[in-house]
């Protein structure tokens, strides 16, 4: 009874936010408002996705896992609990907290849960740059005063970044999203946040934004120096070019470019996600047809078999697995 499922964004007001999903995407934002988070695909008690298309319209992707959990996850369905990834799309028009996600013996020591993720990013202003790890000998001591001292800033480690860049980000790495990005983003199913530093910039409601300073530096790799964006590169193949992109335990995650008038298939045991960054892409499964647009996301449960797939012109796309 499954087919391509599209969802309902769910839209997320954050200080920093603005009007690019808008912009770029055409999402239908509330009005007036700085929206800095479009969940996408999203399993989680502060949010869940609800289908958008056909049959099951208005369904929540809560009720799949609870009553089609082995044909939406095949292989995975033998874990329990929700969904196991979080999709969203992040505007920032102002520079986000520098924070870290705990590791998974931090997380439980905390009451929290650990959070890898990956960022790719879609659009992105000439000044903008990401923050992720440390500066060479940056020990826990020059943190902590650096801490008291206001001057986080200095000890991170920044990297410019352009449309296509990649960054990765385990948990205990800190890091932070700069200014003029916007991004898709993949994560674990978490919303576990350790905010450290927050650029002394006051909240929507015109105070200070909690801070979580011991939970922090619990959770921080002090290891993590200068880490690199992600460098592969796409295959030479004329019709089909696929960028191998990230390969964890988590999840796995390629990028696709399909030229215009190309005809394929997709087949998996597992759960497959795409999302558009570029073109237009046709999905026919059955009496189901999806086209696709830049911002649009798709899952295809593992009991479609084969899925019929055509981009209707130069195409570009995110193939994401959970593992």
């Amino acid at each position: 009874m499954l087919y391509p499922l599209t969802f309902q964004p769910i839209f997320k007001e954050r200080v920093w936010g603005g009007r690019n999903l808008e912009r770029l995407y055409q999402k239908s934002l509330p009005a007036g408002r700085p929206i800095g988070e479009s969940w996408e695909i999203t399993d989680r008690p502060e949010g869940v996705s609800l289908i958008a298309n056909g049959p099951l319209a208005g369904k929540s992707l809560r009720w799949l896992m609870e009553h089609h959990r082995q044909d939406v996850l095949g292989t995975q369905a033998a874990s329990i609990g929700p969904f196991p990834l979080l999709v969203k799309i992040l505007d920032a028009q102002e520079t986000l907290s520098v924070q870290v996600h705990p590791p998974a013996v931090v997380a439980a020591q905390l009451g929290g849960e650990p959070k890898t993720e990956m960022w790719y990013i879609t659009d992105a202003t000439p000044q903008a740059e990401l923050f992720a790890g440390l500066k060479p000998g940056v020990t826990r001591a020059d943190f902590e005063q650096r801490i008291k001292d206001g001057t986080v800033a200095e000890a991170l480690h920044r990297l410019p970044v352009k449309v296509g860049d990649v960054m990765f980000l385990p948990s205990g790495r800190l890091h932070a999203i700069g200014a003029g990005n916007v991004l898709f983003e993949i994560q674990q199913n978490s919303d576990t946040t350790c905010r450290v530093f927050d650029w002394n910039r006051l909240g929507l409601d015109g105070k200070p934004r909690e801070l979580h300073i011991a939970q922090s530096l619990a959770s921080i790799d002090f290891n993590d120096f200068e880490p690199s964006l992600i460098a592969s590169k796409y295959s030479r193949n004329e019709t089909f070019k696929v960028r191998y992109i990230v390969d964890d335990p988590l999840f796995r995650v390629d990028a696709c470019q399909v030229k215009r008038g190309q005809r394929f298939h997709l087949r998996s045991e597992s759960a497959q996600v795409l999302g558009l960054l570029r073109g237009r892409l046709v999905i026919v499964h059955g009496e189901t047809t999806l086209m696709l647009k830049p911002g649009d996301f798709c899952l295809l449960p593992a009991c479609l078999g084969r899925v019929t797939l055509t981009a209707e012109v130069q195409t570009e796309f995110l193939h994401v697995q959970p593992a």
